[in-house]
């Protein structure tokens, strides 16, 4: 039977109109049903003739959480908003998955306290897919934004937990890791990042330090650093990549330049090859170490987006993802670090 994927209805900028949307044409594109979390009223309104279509359920939801808001006091306090309850569905087994594009802090807390952590993981983080430009591959930028202020012991889980994930979800056999830094030497960056280098000395796979320009390009297939860095290097990516795409537009698009006859056609071409590099396009980011799927996109996701995040979430439930995690962690604790040399 196809999957259920709880989607938090109320999460994001443009939601519920683009959050429902995306969620009825998920059903076919990904062969899912659907559970949609909310205020009734209010997504029915999105529905066709306001009518619940086949394949697609509602569950009741009073509350939203608010993209401003605390995370954790915002879901203990909000116990009948949507993210809680969709990570409620999960944990009941009404849906083998969640989808979430609100606020951040409130999904990963709302699936902690909901599903609990896999045992042995001391704080979860987000698997980002950030695409290679000119090869048809990607890579993981984990954390993307869970947890701001981890110890360097933590730095080593996420990377064993996103190995095991690379090799499921992106089909890598043996996945490099590098920790995202200052400088590529041995020893540069901050405390944590040279106390968290001595521990991935001894990690299978671990090619050393990398910087931020060696993201988008074959440097390797994880690339770790602490939920802070993490995010405001995920923002400034998307930031460069959309001005850089305005000047070349705007270039292309110049009145009375002398490639105006053959501006449509580069245009279109150029179009087809950032299309994989729109965050829409992606899918979403897996939290790593909770103990059920869920996926978290971006607050400003399209309905496209919204079909992709549950493209990954219903893979990852066929893949059995969480149960790899849990294995990869176990082996992490009964024989040291996974894959030590």
């Amino acid at each position: 039977m196809p999957p259920v994927i709880a989607i938090d209805a109320m999460g994001g900028d443009r939601a519920p109109a683009e959050i429902v949307a995306g969620a009825l044409q998920a059903v076919d594109a990904c062969d899912v049903d659907v559970l949609l979390v909310g205020p009734p009223d209010a997504l029915r309104v999105h529905l066709p003739d306001e009518q619940t279509p086949p394949r697609v359920a509602l569950l009741d939801a009073s509350e939203v959480i608010a993209m401003d808001e605390e995370p954790a006091s915002a879901v203990r306090a909000k116990k009948d908003s949507s993210i809680v309850r969709a990570a409620e569905a999960v944990r009941d087994g009404r849906a083998a998955a969640m989808v979430g594009a609100g606020n951040t802090g409130a999904t990963m807390a709302a699936a902690l306290l909901r599903f609990g952590r896999i045992r042995g993981v001391h704080r979860p983080a987000i698997a980002i897919p950030i695409p290679v430009i000119g090869e048809d591959r990607i890579q993981l930028l984990v954390d993307g934004g869970a947890t701001v202020d981890p110890d360097p012991e933590w730095l080593v889980e996420w990377a064993e937990l996103a190995r095991a994930y690379a090799r499921v979800r992106l089909g890598v056999r043996e996945p490099t890791i590098a920790l995202l830094s200052n400088g590529e030497e041995p020893g540069k960056g901050d405390a944590l990042r040279k106390r968290a280098s001595d521990l991935f000395a001894e990690v299978k796979g671990f090619v050393g330090n990398v910087e931020g320009r060696d993201l988008m390009r074959r440097s390797a297939d994880v690339i770790v650093t602490d939920g802070f860095t993490g995010n405001i290097t995920l923002k400034t990516m998307e930031g460069a990549v959309m001005g850089l795409a305005g000047l070349v537009f705007g270039v292309v698009d110049e009145p009375g330049a002398p490639w105006a006859d053959s501006a449509e056609a580069l245009k279109l071409r150029l179009l087809q090859a950032a299309a994989t590099l729109v965050p829409d396009n992606t899918g979403g980011g897996m939290l790593l170490g909770v103990d059920g799927v869920c996926v978290i996109s971006h607050g400003s996701s399209s309905a496209t987006a919204i079909v992709n995040a549950v493209r990954v979430a219903r893979d990852c439930v066929h893949a059995d993802v969480v149960a790899k995690l849990r294995e990869s962690v176990g082996a992490l604790g009964e024989g040291g670090r996974t894959g030590a040399r």
